[in-house]
């Protein structure tokens, strides 16, 4: 599958080193959390700086082993046909448009973060609705896709909520109030532009799209997409660009330490990051978000990681790093 369209931007190269180790120590954390923080404290500058600390946002994915024919993989299509990544939209099931937890008394105690587990199980029984277009601002795109899967039938969509989840329960013992854009309570969807507009609604301090890519055997590593500079219709995302970055390093230096998985060796050209203007629920945002592919699910290795449940763990605990370094500063 390729990956680059007539419309296609390269990945434009980080404006600064992913720095910014954690500078106060985080409380109430599970036992787990406690030793990824403690990595992330021994580690330091220099283990953050440059392509080994970063990641790049994977941009395409080829649909699921359970998809149905010719339907699109997930929602990431680049301009041109080149698929990339999915990103929120207009209100589409009958469930609540986003689900909350509560709010505890950590150090994130006041800070509000979604986190939007990409795709829905149930797109693929509902072809109609999720391939109807809707405005991203700067064109039009599917309201959302199934997503991919793994050779053996694993789903992207099932991957996302259960990272997600598991993402939620660390975020809660900081403090966080947590919204999700769907938690497998309604019959598919939100469009992209519904899960840009959950997190807007909500005021978000960080927005999170979890994602798993579906590029050829042989792609490995996870990316993180970043907002470019998008001013077109409804689209602005000039006031979020430079937080949505900071955001974007945070999280790809701490995935990097808590999986040890390597930034992408196909997008990004090392850098880990990527920078896109084609994806609605990057477009349409007004709070700082990013998405994250956490591997190929079409690469054997990858696979090995992305069906563990306890490197699941890693990944949600490496993610929540990130969030919580970006919004302590």
């Amino acid at each position: 599958m390729s990956y680059v369209g007539p419309d296609f931007e390269p990945p434009r190269p980080p404006r600064h080193p992913l720095r910014g180790p954690l500078t106060v120590a985080v409380v109430a954390l599970a036992p787990g959390a406690l030793v990824g923080w403690l990595v992330w404290q021994a580690v330091g500058d220099s283990d953050e700086d440059g392509a080994s600390a970063q990641t790049s946002v994977s941009a395409g994915a080829s649909a699921g082993a359970s998809a149905s024919a010719g339907a699109s993989d997930d929602g990431k299509e680049r301009p041109g046909g080149g698929t990339g990544q999915s990103g929120g939209g207009e209100e589409t099931g009958s469930s609540p448009a986003a689900t909350s937890a509560p709010a505890g008394s950590g150090p994130l105690k006041g800070k509000v973060v979604v986190v939007d587990p990409g795709h829905n199980p149930g797109n693929f029984q509902h072809p109609s609705d999720i391939n109807r277009k809707v405005n991203i601002g700067t064109n039009w795109k599917e309201c959302d896709t199934t997503g991919t899967a793994t050779n053996d039938g694993y789903t992207e969509a099932k991957f996302t909520l259960d990272v997600s989840r598991r993402l939620r329960t660390i975020l809660e013992k900081e403090g966080a109030t947590v919204k999700f854009t769907q938690d497998g309570d309604r019959a598919w969807g939100p469009c992209v532009d519904e899960r840009a507009e959950i997190g807007n609604k909500a005021g978000a301090d960080a927005v999170v799209s979890i994602h798993a890519d579906g590029s050829a055997a042989g792609n490995r590593g996870f990316h993180v997409i970043l907002p470019g500079s998008v001013h077109s219709g409804s689209a602005d995302t000039r006031p979020i660009v430079a937080p949505s970055r900071a955001l974007g390093e945070r999280v790809a230096g701490g995935f990097l330490r808590a999986t040890g998985s390597a930034p992408s060796n196909y997008i990004g050209d090392g850098t880990g990051l990527d920078v896109r203007e084609d994806l609605g629920g990057l477009n349409l945002s007004t709070v700082p978000k990013v998405f994250i592919e956490c591997g190929n699910m079409r690469d054997s290795k990858d696979v090995t990681q992305l069906t563990s449940g306890a490197w699941r763990q890693k990944a949600a605990q490496g993610i929540s790093e990130g969030i919580v370094s970006f919004l302590r500063g």
